[in-house]
């Protein structure tokens, strides 16, 4: 079971936030995580494992500040001892940073790039961030393996896509290209034999 948020906390379009029940499930989300996912956690502290799905085309620097807060509130609430904090480090990463090795117990990570990790500190728990997430929450079963492999055949389709514009437009390129080629041999033969003519 995946637990589903909506942040709508900002006039843009609404972002996706989910996370996994438990450890075993935060398995599968590290697994079949996709490359527009943001991994975050509290530093330092057992907690749940929240996930941001980014829209396409943006960067971890492009996450709204309230749409990070959002984040961070809520992977503090489901922290045992860092709900109970004040003053949480929650750090996060692209989902791709992430590094899972065999020894490692089930649901742990490391990092492939430490630079790559950045952190935001919770102050203090506010409550009207949580409430008006949980009134988004909603629980599914989702087939992990499956959506990622349709979010990925999509993008291999878009690359298939582009790839074949380019090679159209290169045609068409090449094709004009012997176009204004004839006709500047065609111009040229034109000049020579009506100097000819002229010079008869």
């Amino acid at each position: 079971m995946v637990f589903y948020f909506t942040s709508n906390s900002v006039n843009s379009s609404a972002y996706t936030i989910y996370m996994g029940k438990d450890k075993y499930e935060n398995e599968d989300l590290i697994k079949h995580g996709w490359p527009e996912d943001i991994w975050f956690h509290v530093d330092k502290l057992s907690s749940a494992h929240v996930y941001l799905r980014l829209h396409k085309g943006e960067k971890i620097e492009d996450i709204p500040k309230e749409v990070l807060m959002d984040c961070a509130h809520l992977v503090k609430a489901n922290s045992i001892q860092g709900c109970k904090m004040n003053n949480v480090n929650v750090v996060y990463t692209p989902w791709s940073n992430l590094k899972k090795t065999a020894d490692m117990d089930v649901g742990q990570i490391g990092f492939h790039r430490q630079r790559d990790v950045k952190i935001v500190t919770v102050e203090k728990k506010v409550n009207e961030i949580l409430n008006r997430l949980e009134k988004t929450k909603m629980e599914r079963f989702p087939d992990l393996a499956a959506e990622k492999e349709c979010r990925d055949r999509e993008e291999r389709n878009e690359k298939k896509a582009q790839i074949q514009e380019m090679k159209r437009r290169e045609k068409e390129e090449m094709k004009k290209k012997r176009e204004m080629d004839e006709l500047r041999y065609v111009g040229a033969a034109l000049l020579v034999l009506t100097e000819e003519i002229h010079r008869r």
